[in-house]
């Protein structure tokens, strides 16, 4: 992959559980869904369960907690996550309620996204992109939580994650969301139209874009003044690319339709293909998108200030 092969190659989630459409902000409109949550078309739960469907695809969830590489079970956890500060191991989001999420009530998955704490009250590492989650409404969370209730349960236990002192004692993590994590939902912003906003919800929550796409100081802070620039430290030490509209480091010399079309087929202007972890957000996850949010999308990045980037 060459030349603008690489400006997307890192859009996948760090450890994606789940992203939302605001209730309060702009609507999804329907996917175009090939696959379906278990019990048909509307996952036999009604309406909630097909936007939970929206809610699920629209952010990419399948690849991050499916080992696929391993030919492990849907959502059943086990991936890996090669970080500075050691590998973590997505978890079981399946509905078992020994192993997986089947006894989590939608509080605690309300609790685990808007604050970054399990049922139990302990912290999540911020591997898990909460920083970003925090922005779905509560409706982003019901509809959520009721499509992952419909899916199949598997017996699959956590894997502990491989973390290198002190990163692995969890109480530390308080002092860490002190200085890095503001909780909040996500606010439309009144000058802009509803695709603006729609955009701008989808890449700063749904996609959390910005937690691979944005460099991270020694403690793993985001560096808010390079946001989306690109870094050369990203999952599993790969490189990410910059997705500002910059016009030589960048995506400047894209168009709308050349991001929407990408996000559609993984087909880049050159003639080029994804490939990588952009593969699976596209196959698991962008695909499904109506047009209209694939467009959305584009339209918030190229208005975005342009940053020289790596």
């Amino acid at each position: 992959m060459t030349g603008p092969g690489r400006l997307f190659a890192g859009l996948a989630a760090v450890v994606c559980l789940a992203a939302g459409v605001s209730a309060s902000g702009p609507r999804p409109a329907a996917a175009q869904a090939s696959t379906q949550p278990a019990g048909g078309a509307d996952g036999g739960g009604g309406d909630v369960v097909a936007r939970g469907t929206v809610v699920f695809r629209a952010a990419g969830c399948m690849s991050c907690h499916t080992d696929s590489k391993n030919l492990g079970r849907p959502l059943a956890g086990g991936r890996p996550l090669i970080t500075p500060f050691g590998t973590f191991y997505t978890p079981n989001i399946t509905p078992d309620r020994d192993t997986g999420i089947g006894n989590w009530s939608v509080a605690d998955l309300s609790r685990s996204l808007h604050e970054g704490l399990s049922p139990a009250g302990s912290h999540y590492y911020p591997a898990f992109p909460y920083t970003s989650y925090t922005g779905m409404t509560d409706q982003d969370v019901g509809d959520l939580w009721a499509f992952l209730m419909a899916q199949p349960p598997v017996i699959q236990a956590n894997r502990p994650h491989e973390l290198s002192l002190p990163f692995r004692f969890r109480a530390s993590l308080g002092v860490w969301k002190g200085l890095f994590f503001s909780a909040g939902r996500f606010a439309p912003d009144p000058g802009r139209d509803a695709a603006w906003n729609r955009g701008a919800y989808l890449v700063q929550v749904m996609g959390h874009c910005g937690e691979c796409h944005t460099p991270r100081g020694a403690l793993g802070g985001l560096d808010g003044d390079k946001r989306l620039a690109g870094t050369a430290k990203g999952p599993d030490g790969k490189k990410v690319p910059n997705i500002t509209p910059h016009p030589q480091d960048g995506i400047g010399k894209w168009t709308e339709s050349d991001i929407s079309y990408f996000l559609k087929t993984g087909i880049f202007p050159d003639g080029d293909a994804a490939g990588g972890a952009m593969v699976e957000v596209i196959e698991d996850g962008t695909s499904f998108l109506d047009d209209s949010d694939r467009s959305a999308i584009a339209r918030y990045l190229l208005d975005l200030p342009p940053i020289a980037g790596p």
